[in-house]
Formats: C-alpha cells, structure tokens, sequence
C-alpha cells in the first residue's frame, strides 16, 4: 500500500468521525427540548394611587359680639333728647316748639345711626382650626408585562412579578408563579 493511499484513508476516517460526532451531538441537542423562555422586553404596569390627608391650620376670626339692643332704642332716645334739647335752644315762639320738634327728630336719627355703627364695630377676634382632605397621588407598580422567546416563537405575558431574564418551562409551558 502506498502512503499517500494510506493518507486518503486515515484522513478520511478522521473526516467522517467527526461528521458523525458533530451531527449526532446536534441531534442530541435539538431534540432536547427548552427548559427556558428567554425575556425580550419588560415594561412595568403602573397605576396612580391617591391617598387622602388631613391639612389642619389655625385661622383668625373676627365676630361681631352680640348685640342686646337690636332695635337701637337707646342711641334713638339718647339722640332725640339731645336734638331736641339743641332745638329747643334756636328760634323763638312757636318757631321755639317747631326747632325742638326738628331737632328731637333729627337726634334721633343721627343716635340711631351712631348706635348702629359702634354696634358693628363692637367685634372680638377668635381663633378657628380649620381642615381640610387634600389627596397624595403617586404611582405604584401593579404587575409586569413581559415578551419572551421560546425558540423561534415569541409571545407576551403579564406577571405579578420581574422575571429576571429567563422565564422556566415545564412541559414547554411558562412557569409563571412560585419565582
């Protein structure tokens, strides 16, 4: 036998074992099936939660006092006697009765009009504390939607929690509890 002979045939055999060694290792390997899904793409579900407060603060109050002489009866008397007083002190005769009469009446006016404005100025100053529901908002992650691959098959799904980069499989199903 000559050597270059010999040379075809052992190179040969090295050629188709390592064919048969990389074909029945793919073999093995591809009817094997997945035992996880590959994570794509993660995006949180998010969702807006209000959560009410109470804002108390203290406020200063100005009230009128209660007033004992609603019908100004004695700024009205008061005013007539001194009205009537000054008209009796101008004119003569029965001009004299007619100034007194005028300014009685004009008194009693002017005492019931100043009665009224020291009535309304008649105020005390108190402290309130008032309150009131003001509402916090912020957003609060509820679930995750995530795309997987699964060989050449993509899909999506929504979990409760991040999956990290591998979703397991049982069966050739998502694992999708218990992590």
């Amino acid at each position: 036998m000559n050597k270059s002979m010999l040379s075809g045939i052992v190179i040969g055999a090295v050629v188709a074992t390592a064919g048969g060694a990389i074909a029945g290792y793919s073999a093995l390997t591809s009817s094997k099936p997945p035992t996880h899904a590959e994570v794509i793409k993660v995006a949180e579900i998010k969702e807006t939660e209000r959560t009410p407060r109470q804002v108390c603060q203290d406020v200063a109050v100005t009230r009128q006092k209660p007033v004992q002489d609603q019908h100004r009866i004695t700024g009205t008397v008061a005013g007539a006697v001194v009205g009537g007083v000054l008209g009796n002190q101008v004119g003569g005769g029965s001009g004299k009765k007619l100034a007194t009469i005028a300014g009685a009446a004009a008194g009693g006016y002017a005492g019931n009009r100043t009665q009224e404005h020291l009535q309304n100025n008649n105020t005390y100053t108190t402290t309130e504390r008032r309150c009131e529901t003001v509402y916090d908002s912020h957003a609060k992650v509820v679930g995750y939607q995530v795309d997987y691959r699964i060989g050449e098959q993509v899909g999506s799904v929504r979990m409760d929690h991040h999956p990290g980069d591998q979703i397991p499989l049982h069966d050739g199903q998502l694992v999708l509890a218990g992590q």
